[in-house]
């Protein structure tokens, strides 16, 4: 048993590259036991993301699959199929990330995972929702960025449209669909149903840059057009000082007016284009404008110690580089390097969020491809034999490091 909050709680995971995958990492870091099922080939996130020191473990892989047991289940064969129902009807909950389409041809409807274990929450993340036309379209993070607008807000913003440069939806709906699960299992605690969760990625990002950026249009009718002008203005983006960049945000009065008296404008508190929120907000072009001409005026380290003395939210631009290396980071703990039995020395980051009650205790590196097929078959029952017939025939594959080496 892991320890953590999620002590007990059993996922088996048939998710792949990052959706599914951050989901159930965030199960698995508070003590779930999550049982990765992979193909003969494995999650397709093994071989994304960059070469690692051997071959199907990818950084990306490594970041998105600790604290988890793999096992290689061939569904094509009856064995695998088998094998997978068996580990079904003790299990918890079911989540998987590709077309419902797929899961029926695999013969893994909720109605078909609910004959076997009718307290199962099943939990599908998926492009589309199943009311609507797009349901049976296939769908990558690029796409939902494109179809829910977020990359048209880089168009406004910028003067072109650009996905932002990381995989934000999959991100986005994979926390989100560890938040329904847990919304599920606290539903059958106190019922004792199971349920199924449909997860659409289109319609939850839509939802996100709506509640952003539909701005007047939220009136019927509607009192003036979507976007809001703070978060669009070209200049809303880390501003130059004399020598790098500067990130700095003033939006109370409090913040405002600090920040005039930082720059010398302090006339600009009485100005009545910036004397309260609403009319900084209607002049925000301005004062954005005041604002990046005047930061160009010192270094940096300069405007940090200003704006520190002034109580001014303001950090330092970070590239990802020096990101690794900011001393917060390294106050809090984040990183850490930590001994893989297969990749040497990696640095794993800490559990941002804390709960007294603690998370799991222990840590489990990322698993090699069906490290734990035969630990998990066994504990599932099966003689022997019976796993090496399905090691034979390729039903399952036994990865363990220990027999490798």
């Amino acid at each position: 048993m892991a320890g953590g909050p999620l002590e007990g709680i059993r996922i088996i995971d048939l998710t792949s590259v990052v959706v599914g995958p951050l989901a159930t990492q965030v199960l698995a870091d508070h003590g779930a036991d999550v049982i990765k099922v992979e193909s003969p080939a494995g999650d397709l996130g093994r071989a994304i993301g960059g070469g690692g020191r051997t071959s199907g473990m990818s950084p990306k892989f490594l970041h998105l699959n600790r604290n988890k047991r793999s096992i290689v289940l061939d569904l094509k064969q009856a064995a695998g199929y088998a094998a997978l129902m068996r580990l079904v009807k003790n299990a918890d909950v079911l989540v998987w990330n590709n077309r419902p389409p797929s899961m029926a041809r695999m013969k893994l409807s909720y109605e078909e995972v609910r004959a076997a274990n009718p307290k199962i929450i099943y939990c599908g993340m998926f492009g589309f929702g199943q009311d609507g036309r797009y349901r049976d379209k296939p769908a990558y993070d690029s796409i939902i960025q494109g179809a829910a607008g977020v990359a048209a807000l880089y168009h406004r913003a910028a003067g072109e449209p650009r996905y932002l440069p990381m995989v934000m939806a999959d991100r986005m709906v994979g926390l989100i669909a560890a938040q329904m699960i847990l919304i599920a299992l606290i539903h059958r605690a106190r019922t004792g149903k199971g349920q199924a969760i449909e997860i659409p990625m289109f319609e939850n990002m839509a939802v996100q840059v709506l509640s952003e950026h539909m701005y007047l249009r939220t009136f019927e009718p509607p009192l003036g057009g979507t976007g809001d002008p703070r978060l669009l203005d070209p200049d809303g983006r880390p501003l130059p000082t004399r020598d790098g960049y500067v990130c700095v945000a003033a939006n109370t009065n409090d913040q405002a007016f600090a920040f005039f008296d930082a720059i010398g404008r302090s006339e600009l508190k009485t100005d009545r284009r910036f004397n309260s929120v609403n009319a900084r907000f209607k002049n925000v072009r301005e004062y954005y404008r005041i604002r990046t001409e005047a930061l160009k005026q010192k270094t940096t380290a300069e405007w940090l110690r200003i704006f520190d003395r002034c109580d001014v939210p303001a950090m330092p631009y970070h590239t990802l580089d020096s990101l690794m290396e900011d001393p917060h980071l390294k106050d809090v703990g984040l990183f850490r390097v930590v001994e893989h039995p297969t990749e040497g020395g990696v640095i794993n980051m800490a559990l941002p969020n804390r709960l007294t009650g603690g998370a799991r205790p222990d840590f489990r590196p990322a698993p090699k491809i069906g490290q734990h097929s035969v630990e998990i078959l066994r504990e599932a029952g099966y003689e022997e034999a019976a796993i090496a017939a399905m090691v034979a025939s390729g039903a399952t594959l036994d990865g363990r490091i220990e027999k490798q080496r």
